[in-house]
């Protein structure tokens, strides 16, 4: 089964000689970044190996959440929903966001007192946050039939729809006069003396000032072949959405065997809340000793195999020229085959105790790959700071199954940092550089909780 349908976008007809930005990658946070500079009066070039949206920007649950977050993404992430209610009217489109409130159910009294500290946590950035009753549950979800202690209940936390979302933003970009290039790999990037003064494309070069890589999974890939190292792995994730579910709740529910959400068209989006068997590749041994401390995190809920995963990524070149055919060109866009069991389970356990979705058929299944990042927070930064770094040369990923909502925020910060403005937020902590500058890597955990 083919992964989700994403709105369309319009291409560009024709590569620009020159513009001030490239950005590589046409994911939410490449998007986001293109709309910004372009409402800042800088000629943008977007650049996407496949299409707008295609990869985990439309893969993704659809969570915009301030819950569960790490405390030093929490300013970007208020950031992040400050721009997410303006979206729409910003762009003059429908990203479906709406701040529609989410619950987070516990079994057990040790779950139950984390959420308590985590609903502190949340209520000193003034987000009104709560501890809920098992009764109160009920009253928000009726008919839901499994055993909890309670939850933590956070109306501030909202959904957008991954399919729409980055298209939107997109179109917006082409109306205040970006370009978008589709099915257009960046091949690398040219300079000189240490400075950004080019991309060469698969159809062709653009000048240009300066250049963003906003490549999701491919990011580690892109940047090794200049030098740069980006430790970042891959995982998958799982996701299935439903028929219509005429009774089904509006707030966001996440338990800890599934998590759900309405979709606009009266359906269902629901997950594992059980991350999938993680595929070592070559990469995970390359990385291991950068990995321990979130290896240390997360070993409780991480099962570990070899597969087919581990010989295509050995096949996969690491090294090219401007003038090769590159691994962004033989793979458009990743469609990974989605862990049915997962899926299953977490579809028998709705339907087995929540009564509105007893009859509940599915429309659609898919997976995608999400970047992960040793401490588990993006690398949101230039690159003049490392081994091989380029000024001009800007990067935006490894957002760690935290970047749909983190996406709009990140797209802000990275473009203050290219344009030399004040940033909205403090830069230091996606800082590229703490991976070679002798930082302790602090992992908080929770990889999947997006």
């Amino acid at each position: 089964m083919p992964g989700p349908k994403v709105e369309p976008v319009e291409n560009s007809p024709a590569l620009p000689d020159y513009v001030d930005v490239v950005v590589i990658g046409g994911g939410i946070a490449g998007v986001s970044a293109a709309l910004e500079l372009v409402e800042r009066g800088k000629t943008v070039a977007l650049c996407e190996k496949g299409q707008i949206g295609a990869e985990q920007s439309s893969r993704n649950w659809g969570w915009v959440r301030l819950t569960h977050r790490d405390p030093r993404e929490m300013p970007l992430m208020i950031e992040s929903v400050r721009l997410w209610n303006a979206m729409d009217e910003r762009t003059g489109q429908s990203t479906g966001y709406v701040q529609c409130g989410a619950t987070y159910t516990v079994a057990s009294d040790v779950a139950l007192d984390y959420e308590k500290r985590s609903a502190e946590e949340l209520q000193s950035y003034q987000i009104p946050a709560r501890i809920l009753s098992p009764e109160e549950v009920l009253e928000a979800f009726p008919e839901f039939g499994l055993d909890i202690k309670g939850a933590l209940h956070n109306p501030q936390d909202g959904r957008a729809e991954p399919q729409a979302a980055a298209p939107a933003i997109a179109r917006a970009v082409l109306r205040n006069g970006g370009t978008i290039h589709q099915n257009c790999a960046v091949r690398t990037v040219e300079s000189v003396d240490g400075k950004v003064t080019a991309v060469v494309t698969e159809h062709g070069r653009i000048t240009c000032d300066a250049v963003l890589v906003a490549g999701g999974v491919w990011s580690r890939l892109f940047l090794g072949n200049l030098g740069i190292d980006l430790p970042a792995l891959w995982t998958k994730g799982n996701v299935q959405r439903t028929e219509p579910v005429p009774e089904g709740p509006e707030g966001t529910l996440k338990h800890p065997e599934f998590a759900m959400r309405k979709r606009r068209d009266g359906g269902y989006t629901i997950a594992s809340s059980t991350p999938s068997r993680y595929q070592l590749t070559p990469d995970s041994f390359r990385l291991f000793f950068k990995f321990l401390p979130t290896l240390k995190n997360e070993w409780r809920s991480l099962s570990l195999g070899i597969g087919a995963t581990f010989f295509q990524a050995l096949r996969l070149r690491r090294r090219w020229t401007a003038h090769e055919i590159t691994p962004f060109e033989e793979n458009r866009i990743l469609d990974p085959v989605p862990d049915t069991k997962l899926l299953d389970r977490a579809l028998a356990t709705v339907k087995g105790f929540y009564a509105p979705f007893k009859n509940a058929e599915i429309a659609q299944r898919w997976a995608g790959y999400i970047d992960v990042m040793p401490d588990v927070i993006p690398v949101i930064s230039d690159t003049a700071g490392v081994r091989n770094g380029i000024a001009g040369l800007y990067v935006a990923t490894g957002f760690s199954g935290h970047g749909f909502g983190l996406g709009t925020g990140a797209g802000r910060l990275v473009a203050d940092l290219i344009t030399g403005q004040a940033p909205c937020v403090d830069p230091t902590p996606f800082r590229l550089s703490r991976f070679s500058d002798g930082s302790k890597m602090r992992p908080m955990g929770g990889i999947l909780q997006r």
